[in-house]
C-alpha cells in the first residue's frame, strides 16, 4: 500500500522546483511564472528505511525493494478556483484524486523570484488555497445534504446516515472550518463520509520553504504554519527546496556531509515521508529473505490478515498465520534461525494487530 500526496499550492511556491528534487527528475518543468505546470507530473519515489538495509544484509537477501510513495505535482492554484478561475476545475479534480494534500508555503523573500499576490505571507497563501476548497466543498453539501435529507424521510436508512454526517461537514464549512473535523460516531458515517471524497476531509502536510540558510531552525514565518498546523490537527515540516535540489545533483557518499555542514541530519524527502505517514497513520512490515527483503506499508491498526493482503489478496483470503519477529529480535539475534532458536519468532493468527517493523511470513492456502 502505496499513497499519493498532491503536492499543492499558489503559483512560485516551489512546488515544482520541491517535485523535482524529491523524485529526482526534471519531469516538471519549473519556471518563474504561474502555471508553468499544466498537467498533473507524477514521481514514484522509494520510501528511505535504514531498517530495510540492515535486514536485507542479515537475510544475505539478492535484491532490495522499498516500498513506493507517489507526488503529484499539481497546477498552481488562484483565488477564484473555486468558480474556474485560473485552471481551478482541473486543480479541484485533480486533488480529489490523492490520499493527502502536500501545501507548499513559500517562507522565504526573494525579490528575484515573483510572488502572485506581490507580498510573502505563507499564511495568507494557505488560506487562500483553503477557502477555495471549502467553496467548492460547501457548494457540494448544500446539494447533497438537502437530497439525502428528502431520501431519509422516505425511510432509506443509508441516506439519513448520510444526512447526519455529511450535515455536520456543512455545519463546519459554513462555520469556515474545514470538513476533516467532522467526527463521525460509528463505522458507518465514518464509511460514508470517506466516500464523499470531500476536498476539506484530506490530511494536510504543509511544508515551508525556506531559505538554505533557515533550513535547520526554520524562521518566523514557519513558526506561525507550524502553530496553524497544531490547531488544525495538521502536519508541518521546514524544507529547503533549494538544498534538495542541490542533494539530487550530488553524490550519495557526499550528501551527509552537505547535510551536516547546514546543520541538517537528514534530507528534505525523508522528513516529508515521515510526516506523511504520520499524518496517514500508516506503517511498515518486512518480508526477508535469500532472494528478497521487502518493504510493504500498511494502515495502523491492521491486523495480520490485512496487512497480507497488501501483498497478494489470496495472502488474505486464504491466510491461515502468520510466522512474526520482532525488527530489534531480527536485528539483535542475526536473522530468522536464530530468532526462532531463542523463542522470538512468534506464531500469530488473524487477531494479530501487526506492528511497525515486524518481519513476517504469511502461511496461507488458497
Amino acid at each position: 500500500m502505496g499513497f499519493r500526496c498532491g503536492i499543492v499550492g499558489l503559483p512560485n511556491v516551489g512546488k515544482s522546483t520541491l517535485f523535482n528534487a524529491l523524485t529526482q527528475t526534471q519531469a516538471a518543468q519549473a519556471a518563474n511564472y504561474p502555471f508553468c505546470t499544466i498537467e498533473p507530473n507524477v514521481g514514484q519515489v522509494a520510501v528511505p528505511d535504514e531498517r530495510l538495509d540492515a535486514i536485507a544484509g542479515i537475510a544475505k537477501s539478492a535484491k532490495v525493494i522499498a516500498t513506493q510513495l507517489a507526488f503529484v505535482d499539481i497546477a498552481g492554484l488562484v483565488q477564484g478556483a473555486s468558480k474556474g478561475e485560473g485552471l481551478g476545475n482541473q486543480f479541484l479534480g485533480n486533488i480529489r484524486e490523492v490520499d493527502a494534500i502536500v501545501h507548499v508555503l513559500r517562507c522565504f523573500e526573494d525579490d528575484d523570484i515573483q510572488h502572485v499576490s506581490n507580498q510573502v505571507d505563507p499564511i495568507a497563501d494557505a488560506e487562500v488555497v483553503e477557502t477555495e476548497l471549502m467553496l467548492s466543498d460547501l457548494e457540494s453539501l448544500e446539494k447533497r445534504v438537502p437530497a439525502a435529507a428528502k431520501k431519509a424521510t422516505g425511510g432509506d436508512k443509508e441516506a439519513k446516515v448520510l444526512a447526519s454526517v455529511l450535515g455536520q461537514a456543512l455545519e463546519l464549512l459554513r462555520d469556515g472550518k474545514p470538513a476533516r473535523l467532522t467526527e463521525p460516531k460509528d463505522d458507518e458515517e465514518a464509511r460514508l463520509f470517506a466516500q464523499a471524497q470531500l476536498l476539506t476531509a484530506k490530511p494536510v502536510l504543509y511544508v515551508c520553504n525556506v531559505a538554505e540558510d533557515e533550513a535547520a531552525d526554520g524562521n518566523a514565518m514557519s513558526e506561525k504554519v507550524f502553530t496553524k498546523a497544531k490547531a488544525e490537527g495538521a502536519q508541518a515540516v521546514v524544507v529547503s527546496a533549494a538544498i534538495e535540489a542541490e542533494l539530487v545533483e550530488m553524490e550519495p557518499e557526499d550528501r551527509a556531509d552537505y547535510l551536516a555542514e547546514l546543520g541538517l541530519s537528514e534530507s528534505g524527502l525523508t522528513r516529508v515521508i515521515r510526516a506523511g505517514y504520520t499524518l496517514l497513520g500508516l506503517n511498515t512490515f518486512f518480508t526477508a529473505g535469500p532472494k528478497e527483503t521487502r518493504a510493504w506499508t500498511f494502515p495502523q491498526g491492521a491486523k495480520a490478515p490485512q496487512a497480507a493482503g497488501e501483498i497478494h489478496s489470496d495472502f488474505e483470503r486464504g491466510f491461515i498465520r502468520a510466522e512474526t519477529i520482532a525488527y530489534d529480535d531480527y536485528v539483535t539475534l542475526g536473522g530468522e534461525s536464530a530468532a526462532r532458536e531463542a523463542g522470538k519468532l512468534r506464531q500469530e493468527g488473524k487477531e494479530y494487530l501487526v506492528r511497525d517493523g515486524d518481519v513476517m511470513l504469511f502461511k496461507f492456502n488458497v
